[in-house]
C-alpha cells in the first residue's frame, strides 16, 4: 500500500515540530482502540492515536482516518497547532468557534429582551405611519 503523506508534508511537519523544539523523545504515543460509529471493524482495531508531549502535557487523541500512519500525522499536526496557541497567547479557532456557539445559545437577559421588544414597537409605529390614509 502506498504512503498517504507526502514526503513534501513530512519534510515540513518535521520542519514545524523542530522549531517548536519536539523530538520524538519527548513524545508519548499509544495506539488505542476508537469509539463511535464503524460497527464492528472499529472495536477490533488500534487505530486511533494517542499523543501525549511530555514537558506542556497537552494530549492529543486522534482518529479522523482508518490508516494509523495518517492518524499519527494528524496527532502529530495538532499537537504543534495546540503548542504554538499556547506559545503565541491566543485561542486556537477550534476554542473561538466552541465559544462562539457558546454566546448564540446563550439565553438573553430580561433587560435586553425589554429593549429588544420596545425597538420593535417604535419600529411598528413608524411604519403604521406610512400607510395611506382612510383605511378603516
Amino acid at each position: 500500500m502506498q504512503n498517504p503523506i507526502s514526503s513534501e508534508k513530512l519534510n515540513d511537519l518535521a520542519q514545524r515540530m523542530a522549531a517548536l523544539g519536539i523530538t520524538e523523545e519527548n513524545l508519548l504515543e499509544k495506539f488505542v482502540r476508537g469509539s463511535g460509529s464503524g460497527g464492528q471493524k472499529i472495536n477490533k482495531t488500534s487505530s486511533c492515536v494517542f499523543l501525549k508531549h511530555l514537558p506542556s502535557g497537552v494530549c492529543i487523541k486522534c482518529q479522523m482516518d482508518r490508516s494509523r500512519e495518517l492518524n499519527r500525522f494528524l496527532a502529530r499536526r495538532e499537537l504543534c497547532e495546540q503548542l504554538e496557541h499556547i506559545r503565541d497567547g491566543k485561542a486556537s479557532a477550534k476554542t473561538q468557534a466552541i465559544e462562539k456557539m457558546r454566546r448564540q445559545k446563550r439565553q438573553r437577559s430580561r433587560r435586553s429582551k425589554q429593549r429588544s421588544v420596545a425597538d420593535k414597537r417604535i419600529l411598528s409605529t413608524k411604519k403604521s405611519l406610512r400607510r395611506p390614509p382612510g383605511g378603516e
